[in-house]
């Protein structure tokens, strides 16, 4: 049975809902589909399941995109009505021809809406009575079509063995059709004789083929060799005329470099001089606003190439007609030629396959049916729609500001906790002293926990970001329980009065499953204010792999009835990737969680915000 229907508009304001349906949905199944799947541009899906305490629901959906208007429909998941989707398409097409921008109540549309139900419903029992009874006259007729086979070959077979004149009434004598005909003596005519293997070479052979091509003259003729033989000996000829010569080295006369060698300066004791490295680091690049310049060649240049697709489909005249005049209403072949160029340059930025697929197809969701306006092309109309989409999935969806944050749980007199998780290798140690840095700048008394208790050399790496940027250090060796470390760390933190436990966890692959057990004890026992993953920005499609691996066994794993998942993203090696940036893309879109720092290069200063126009200007670019 269906649960509700509901006719919105884009901005939200509810326009109809059907009043006899009337059941209370539990939980907020509407609500859950524009945030996690209409405004992170998945509307290109089929369905949407939404899970509550006691209900699971199916939710589908469409859209009227001229007038911008939304169409959803849920019902319970278990049901699986046939006639929800044709139901929705009767019902846009009714309530589009009645609507009014000017009008917020349509009390007049429940009698056509219970008239479409039942029409919907009738034609979803007619189609599934049609499949059953399809079903056996398939088989009948299969059981027939077999029966004729069988006799037609046991006719053959009794023709056989009659065999002489009653096997040859056709009046062929028994020979097949094609094949040369047997003469009085049983034997094959001379002028019908079967062709055997040419042999060349036998000259007994009286019989020649005057259509055959004779081999021997090919022989005879290439006996002369004076135009065959240099061909092939060109080539070896050449070959040792060319004398690799050694070039002479060229000594360069400028000056040395100053050093190479950028590890502390030891002093006469032998102890490291710590305060030159905190003085010389300079201001952190999470506090520089980057600038973008606004260049719109690279956007007409791509716009261009996006359209040689359209011009080569439809015509010089039409495609220029169509960008003056406007078109009625864009359909899905319109779009594809410029979706797929998108889907092919954003593949190309390292975004995942899948994922630049379900981009355009809601893109094309959106766009179909739209009005192309005048002196408009349809290549720029899919970019201004991908950009605008692109966008709104790179934006965070809840604001986390870190500091803010930090300064309420100081007032609450605990301290604000920060897990870095991630895989092997991917610099987790090195951007959490990053972090570190940047919240030593702004007056943050920090403290470090040193919980890779399974690397050798973690905790010892973790001790010289502590000594340099002159910050505690919580340690208990190796071979310890994680999770029991880091809740000892955050009860020191409080006696001593630290803002901030920067947790460090031991680099995991996503399929490991003990280690993942243990990450999973960690955050459940010490329940931390920020999960942040760490990945590298040149991984690629492995990114969504490794993240979704994370969050599913996070979930999978946690005794809590309602686990914690990842919060946020830090992208390291982000300057070396030049615009392949299609990593920060993939992972935000897989996990709904935000690209909070970016590393870009290895010194303490080399950490920024994710600009997210940039960006976006870079994958389109």
């Amino acid at each position: 049975m269906l649960e509700q229907l509901l006719i919105f508009t884009r901005g939200g304001l509810i326009l109809w809902t059907c009043k006899e349906l009337g059941n209370a949905l539990r939980g907020s199944p509407i609500d859950t589909l524009i945030r996690s799947c209409l405004l992170e541009e998945r509307s290109g899906d089929a369905s949407y399941n939404y899970d509550a305490p006691g209900a699971s629901y199916t939710l589908k959906w469409t859209f009227h995109n001229e007038l911008g208007l939304v169409f959803v429909a849920v019902y319970q998941r278990i049901l699986h009505l046939l006639y929800v989707d044709d139901l929705l398409s009767m019902v846009k097409q009714e309530f589009s021809s009645i609507y009014d921008p000017k009008r917020t109540a349509y009390n007049d549309f429940d009698d056509i809406f219970q008239q479409l139900k039942k029409e919907a419903e009738a034609r979803a029992e007619e189609m599934k009575k049609s499949k059953q009874i399809s079903k056996p006259l398939n088989n009948s007729n299969l059981g027939r079509k077999q029966g004729q086979v069988q006799n037609s070959s046991a006719d053959g077979g009794n023709k056989k063995k009659s065999g002489g004149k009653s096997g040859n009434d056709s009046g062929d004598d028994g020979n097949l059709k094609g094949y040369p005909k047997k003469n009085e003596n049983n034997n094959y005519g001379k002028s019908e004789e079967v062709p055997s293997k040419i042999d060349h070479n036998n000259k007994e052979n009286g019989t020649s083929n005057a259509n055959a091509f004779d081999v021997n003259k090919l022989k005879l003729r290439s006996k002369g060799g004076k135009k065959t033989a240099p061909v092939a000996n060109k080539v070896p000829k050449e070959e040792p005329k060319k004398k690799v010569t050694k070039k002479n080295r060229v000594w360069d006369d400028s000056p040395k470099e100053a050093k190479l060698d950028f590890t502390d300066s030891v002093s006469e004791n032998g102890e490291e001089n710590i305060s030159v490295v905190a003085a010389d680091q300079g201001e952190s690049m999470m506090d520089k606003e980057e600038i973008i310049s606004s260049d719109s060649e690279s956007e007409e240049d791509e716009s261009g190439k996006d359209n040689k697709a359209d011009t080569k489909k439809k015509g010089w005249f039409s495609s220029m007609f169509q960008s003056i005049a406007g078109k009625a209403n864009l359909e899905k072949s319109d779009l594809e030629p410029a979706l797929k160029a998108l889907k092919d340059r954003l593949m190309t930025k390292n975004v995942a396959e899948e994922i630049a697929e379900k981009l355009c197809e809601s893109v094309a969701v959106s766009l179909e049916g739209k009005r192309l306006a005048s002196f408009t092309r349809i290549s720029s109309t899919v970019q201004a729609a991908m950009e605008d989409a692109l966008v709104r999935i790179l934006t965070p969806r809840r604001s986390i500001d870190i500091l803010r944050d930090v300064h309420a749980a100081k007032e609450q007199g605990k301290p604000y906790v920060v897990v870095f998780v991630g895989v092997n290798g991917v610099g987790k140690s090195t951007n959490l002293a990053k972090v570190a840095y940047w919240l030593l700048q702004h007056d943050v008394k920090v403290m470090m926990a040193a919980c890779d208790t399974f690397r050798s050399g973690a905790v010892e790496q973790l001790r010289t970001h502590a000594r340099r940027l002159q910050i505690p250090i919580f340690e208990k060796g190796y071979e310890k329980d994680p999770a029991i470390v880091a809740k000892e760390a955050i009860q020191e933190a409080s006696r001593n009065g630290s803002d901030v436990v920067l947790v460090d966890t031991a680099g995991r692959m996503q399929d490991n499953e003990p280690l993942m057990r243990a990450l999973s004890k960690l955050i459940y026992v010490n329940n931390p204010d920020l999960v942040l993953f760490v990945g590298e920005a040149l991984v690629g499609n492995d990114a969504v792999d490794q993240l979704s691996k994370f969050n599913q066994k996070l979930g999978d794993l946690s005794p809590s009835p309602n686990p914690r998942l990842i919060d946020g993203i830090l992208l390291t090696k982000f300057d070396t990737i030049d615009d392949k940036v299609g990593a920060a893309l993939s992972m935000v879109y897989i996990s709904g969680a935000p690209v909070m720092f970016v590393g870009c290069g290895q010194s303490y200063t080399d950490l920024k915000k994710l600009n997210v126009k940039s960006i976006v200007k870079t994958l389109l670019k």
